[in-house]
């Protein structure tokens, strides 16, 4: 598949405004969110690699410079606002009872994280369709899998009085990690499927093998 004409120019007055030539055309995007729906249908039909920026920038009625005050790279339009989620999801591990169960916390804060609301979850299964399933954001996607498993360590950690560089909070920040991809890539294979239903089994599961170690 050949890529997309591209427009390599920025439509903006420098304030971030769109010019008056680009509002002749398509309604510019007024949020992040409808930059990502229109990139990830982009993707979705064209292909990741053979989308650019400027495609997605044009399609959306922004110009690059506008593009890039949301996003650092076309890459992160795929993860959306994964790095704002995650602090939240830091915050509510952080604000947990310290007399609840280390993992039921965390299967808490998961659930927490991945809700979605139902006019989003046709998107967000292209989402993950799209981060799961292209060879060209595996690098990025070890990153960002990375500091997801930081935040689980560092709560398992703290809460064990041990470092987060120890073999347990590791071990629990990748097993944790394991089961969610697990249940993302059940989520996509059937539609019919819950999310969040997913989620609590394999939790549930996780949680019976570790409770004796962990409380």
């Amino acid at each position: 598949m050949s890529a997309l004409t591209g427009n390599s120019r920025d439509d903006t007055d420098g304030s971030g405004a769109v010019s008056p030539l680009r509002r002749a055309g398509r309604r510019p995007v007024t949020s992040r969110s409808e930059i990502e729906h229109i990139a990830l249908e982009m993707f979705s039909d064209h292909g990741f690699e053979h989308t650019t920026v400027d495609d997605v920038a044009s399609a959306a009625g922004i110009g690059r410079r506008t593009f890039f005050r949301y996003y650092a790279s076309k890459n992160d339009v795929a993860w959306g606002s994964f790095d704002e989620q995650l602090v939240r999801m830091r915050a509510v591990l952080a604000a947990q009872p310290a007399d609840l169960p280390v993992l039921e916390g965390i299967r808490r804060a998961v659930l927490e994280f991945n809700h979605v609301e139902p006019a989003e979850q046709p998107w967000h299964r292209r989402r993950l369709r799209l981060i799961l399933g292209t060879p060209a954001l595996q690098a990025h996607s070890t990153l960002r899998y990375a500091a997801w498993r930081e935040v689980v360590a560092d709560h398992v950690a703290e809460r064990r009085g041990e470092p987060a560089s120890a073999l347990v909070p590791q071990s629990i920040g990748h097993a944790c990690l394991g089961v969610c991809l697990a249940a993302y890539e059940r989520w996509l294979a059937d539609d019919g499927a819950e999310l969040a239903g997913l989620l609590d089994s394999v939790f549930e599961s996780l949680i019976g093998g570790w409770s004796a170690e962990l409380g």
